[in-house]
């Protein structure tokens, strides 16, 4: 790219967890001209380079729709994901795999230069909870038993033709760990632990004990060092896939850290058990699956982001989970519809 180019930039699921993020960081940056954010519902956040306009993947008849949106962008980025109903995988995968088919048709028929697709850890094969990490050359065939994680690593393979057979655009796979702030706290709390779970709750005295188990080894990334990194993408001639996570790996010692808790051993077995029971009683919002999933996750080498775009978080995966749990307890939130504050509901 030109440096002295200035990019229209198209960004699915602008209004989410990520997407607020990058387009405030795109609005900081000189070489891009302007932004569209697209969304289910349009927002009412006022940036100066974004417009706004409402498109819903899930819907095949909004595919001429994407087409008009995305016929004259220098590059798409593609963060919009749907994690709920999470009783009805039918429902997600008409959302997440079909939806991103129709924009990867539409980024194709219109030869945009540029696609960054938001790709997770959870994309990839059960791996080494320790060590120094794996690469992005590690498998990227998910876990088979929970939703989210067969979609991300669906993506990967439908990516793989993409890149096949439309050289001329530059693909770039983001593939984060935990993404967290303090404004997307409220919408995580209802997806994770359901809209009637109190942010209260999350208070030391209310939560003495921590289980511990080996498995319980996960990486974190404050939103906004995610969204730099989709940034660097943009303006760097990179292609393929960058994992990106901060340290230090998160485990039951530093979450009962920042809860002022007690870590207690408990076999994985049986806090899966609880899990599965609660979630066919339906008193748990997350299904057994999902717990599965966090228990196989690899940890993550990160030298590639740090040597080829030149990334460093900002912010420790202590200070992010913080930011997080403040949140959660404040009722954090922003000014768009998926983001939207409150202790309950």
């Amino acid at each position: 790219m030109n440096p002295s180019e200035r990019l229209k930039v198209v960004v699915t699921g602008a209004t989410g967890n990520v997407g607020t993020s990058l387009v405030r960081a795109l609005e900081r940056e000189p070489r891009i001209a302007s932004v569209l954010g697209l969304a289910r519902r349009r927002p009412g956040l006022v940036l100066e380079k974004t417009e706004w306009a409402e498109a819903d993947l899930s819907m095949e008849r909004d595919a001429p729709r994407l087409a008009r949106y995305v016929e004259d962008a220098d590059a798409v980025v593609h963060l919009a994901w749907a994690f709920r109903p999470t009783r009805d995988p039918a429902e997600t995968w008409r959302t997440n795999v079909l939806g991103s088919l129709r924009l990867f048709d539409a980024v194709a028929a219109a030869r945009v230069p540029v696609l960054v697709h938001a790709s997770s850890v959870g994309a990839y094969s059960p791996g080494p909870k320790n060590g120094p990490g794996v690469s992005e050359s590690w498998p990227t065939h998910g876990w088979p038993g929970a939703a989210y994680t067969r979609e991300k690593a669906y993506l990967e393979r439908v990516l793989d033709t993409f890149e096949r057979d439309h050289p001329q655009t530059r693909v770039v796979r983001m593939r984060p760990g935990f993404l967290f702030k303090a404004e997307a706290a409220s919408e995580q709390r209802r997806i994770f632990a359901g809209r009637f779970f109190p942010g209260a709750l999350l208070r030391p005295e209310l939560l003495p004990l921590i289980p511990a188990f080996p498995e319980l080894r996960f990486q974190v990334l404050h939103t906004d060092d995610a969204a730099d990194a989709c940034r660097r993408a943009l303006l760097r001639e990179v292609r393929g896939a960058f994992n990106l996570a901060a340290d230090p790996v998160i485990d039951a010692t530093a979450l009962a850290g920042l809860l002022g808790s007690r870590a207690v051993r408990l076999p994985a077995g049986a806090l899966r058990g609880a899990l599965a029971g609660a979630w066919r009683l339906r008193l748990a919002a997350t299904p057994p699956g999902l717990f599965d999933a966090l228990t196989r996750l690899p940890v993550l080498s990160t030298e590639r982001a740090r040597r080829e775009l030149g990334w460093e978080p900002s912010t420790t995966s202590l200070e992010a989970l913080g930011a997080f749990l403040r949140g959660v307890r404040a009722g954090g939130g922003d000014a768009t519809a998926p983001l939207a504050g409150g202790r309950f509901g």
